[in-house]
């Protein structure tokens, strides 16, 4: 292993010290405390004077993570923002880039995306009146499939594409471990005249991305899983430089903007796929703004004209919540030490590990359904478990409550997914080889004796 294991960087549950759970929420790095309490002590001593002192004012607290971001995201600096939450962020990034017209209306999305983002796409296309039935268009494995074939999705994609408005896929899915190919989606949906956006949460701090020269239009993500910031911390958006003009006023567009042309296609989409195509914006896209998405040159004269940020701080709508980017600055620096294509190369040799030990240990017990390509997943494989191979003799409902019971009084934990699923995901951070054969090997005694 030639990457040396981070495990001393991060705390650890006393009952469970075998943590194979980052897929869900990440360990606490050791130095996240220390830097939300110098915060603290700031605004104690500092009060209000604190966004303009020290070596971290808070008026631009949030750009101390941006060149960290820029490296995990394969982004530009005006491209890269911490805000709001990942479901608010889809919802602000849906009303800026979902510009439906009588012609092409549809939002493309992987059947059995996350929850949450069923709910996001389904009510944005209620708010424009749409019929869910025709409008949400979805991707199904082939019959007896679970993994979507990336030859299908772009097939989709060409065939579908003049009706389809915005594809919004996540990078890395979080049932199947899958790793979509972002850059091959964002070429055909470009040929096509789609937004594309994914949902970024279980591929930033799992596998490099190089969202600039894909050409992505949009992404959004959460950091308390692969970036180990807290529950519930703080989300992240990122918006290509094509669509980040600003510096001008945003003008609402003019009633001839919205008649519609002989093909029944308004004239105001017309000139989004115009932009689309041409990776120009002369002027600034529609957006939910607020204030400190104003530029930051005149933003405390408070004039009611909104005038953007250049990039995708002029989406941002309230000023960065502090103690938040202190828990992203600290598990960030990590990242840092290391970098994200090293820890890659780890992360493959990591789960190839994983993989390996549960086919000859664990066959016929247990069935990998995450891609056996290590180039199609990340850290992530995700295991059913054949109840009927195993010497399970109770209720299938109860297999959740024994399997994870018994594995936590082995000191590991794990994500478990109903009906029979377990999710492993030894990341590279704080995971080590040993873990996977304990792991392993705990497994393999529960299902023989359970």
């Amino acid at each position: 292993d030639d990457v040396p294991t981070m495990k001393d960087d991060f705390l650890f549950p006393t009952l469970t010290p075998i943590y194979l759970c980052g897929n869900s929420l990440g360990l606490q790095p050791r130095a996240l405390q220390k830097s939300i309490i110098s915060q603290l002590d700031k605004w104690a001593h500092e009060g209000v004077e604190g966004h303009f002192l020290g070596d971290t004012p808070w008026l631009d607290i949030d750009s101390i993570v941006t060149d960290s971001l820029c490296k995990l995201l394969g982004a530009n600096a005006d491209e890269v923002v911490l805000m709001n939450s990942l479901s608010a962020n889809l919802h602000f990034m849906l009303t800026s880039f979902y510009r439906p017209s009588s012609c092409r209306m549809k939002i493309l999305m992987e059947k059995r995306s996350f929850p949450s983002d069923y709910h996001v796409v389904i009510s944005q296309l209620q708010l424009h009146g749409y019929d869910v039935e025709t409008a949400l268009l979805e991707l199904h494995p082939r019959i007896n499939e679970v993994i979507l074939r990336t030859e299908d999705i772009i097939d989709t994609i060409i065939t579908h594409g003049d009706t389809i408005a915005v594809i919004l896929l996540s990078g890395v899915q979080y049932y199947t471990g899958q790793l979509f190919d972002m850059e091959a989606i964002c070429v055909a949906a470009k040929s096509k005249g789609c937004f594309v956006g994914f949902d970024l949460a279980h591929a930033v701090g799992n596998v490099p991305l190089e969202l600039h020269d894909w050409g992505c239009d949009f992404a959004c993500w959460c950091t308390y899983k692969y970036l180990n910031c807290g529950p519930g911390s703080i989300g992240g958006c990122f918006v290509h430089e094509k669509h980040g003009k600003g510096g001008v006023p945003i003008t609402s567009p003019t009633s001839s903007q919205f008649e519609k042309s002989a093909s029944g296609v308004s004239k105001e989409v017309i000139l989004d796929e115009e932009v689309h195509h041409e990776d120009v914006e002369s002027t600034p896209r529609l957006r939910m703004a607020g204030w400190w998405g104003h530029r930051r040159e005149d933003r405390f004269l408070m004039d009611p004209t909104f005038i953007p940020c250049n990039g995708v701080n002029g989406f941002r709508v309230s000023n960065p919540p502090v103690l938040l980017i202190a828990c992203a600055r600290a598990s960030l620096d990590l990242f840092d030490k290391v970098g994200i294509h090293a820890l890659r190369q780890k992360s493959i040799r990591l789960t190839g590990y994983l993989e390996t030990l549960i086919q000859s240990e664990l066959n016929g017990m247990v069935n990998i359904f995450t891609p056996s390509d290590p180039a199609q997943r990340g850290c992530q494989l995700s295991l059913s478990i054949n109840l009927s191979n195993c010497q399970w003799k109770g209720d299938g409902d109860d297999i959740e409550s024994i399997l994870v019971h018994r594995l936590k009084e082995d000191g590991i934990v794990c994500d478990f997914r109903k009906p029979n699923v377990l999710r492993v995901a030894p990341t590279p951070l704080y995971n080590t080889f040993e873990d996977v054969f304990v792991f392993v090997s705990a497994l393999k005694k529960i299902l023989n004796n359970i």
